[in-house]
């Protein structure tokens, strides 16, 4: 099982809240297997507590340790909101991904993810994608570089 696949992302979406677009990742990586719903309640905990904004337009959520039993396998959502969420006062998310993973794969996807998304222009990339597959791409590339290192 890919860690990101198109069942997994959605792009153009709407939400209300910052609330609703973890909810919104959370539920695709239900969908796809990767979590139990458990872990999207963990995904909502973990934000009440710390914000999970990153900057340049992202957002990744992701759970608690707490949370750790209702991950089935390793895997990321992608979100994309053309018109952002207000997620902290001044930081408006464009894209959210959310982040399922076991305890040895979870400092590594977070890396790969943060080495994707550094860059302004690269972030944008993402939040402007019109592809989901140019979406797959970019996210699933850092990873297989690393699985092949």
């Amino acid at each position: 099982m890919s860690i990101i696949s198109l069942e997994t992302i959605q792009l153009n979406a709407k939400a209300g809240s910052k609330e609703e677009a973890i909810r919104m990742a959370g539920e695709l990586l239900v969908k796809a297997g990767h979590v139990t719903q458990e872990y999207v309640d963990g995904m909502l905990a973990r934000e009440e507590t710390m914000s999970t904004y990153i900057g340049n337009g992202v957002a990744i959520p992701h759970g608690q340790f707490e949370n750790k039993a209702a991950i089935k396998s390793t895997g990321i959502s992608a979100v994309q909101f053309l018109d952002g969420i207000e997620w902290e006062e001044d930081e408006v998310a464009y894209l959210v991904i959310g982040i399922a993973a076991t305890a040895n794969e979870h400092v590594g996807v977070l890396t790969n993810l943060a080495e994707v998304i550094e860059e302004p222009e690269d972030a944008e990339k993402l939040i402007h994608a019109t592809d989901p597959m140019e979406i797959v791409e970019r996210l699933s590339r850092p990873q297989e570089e690393t699985e092949l290192a």
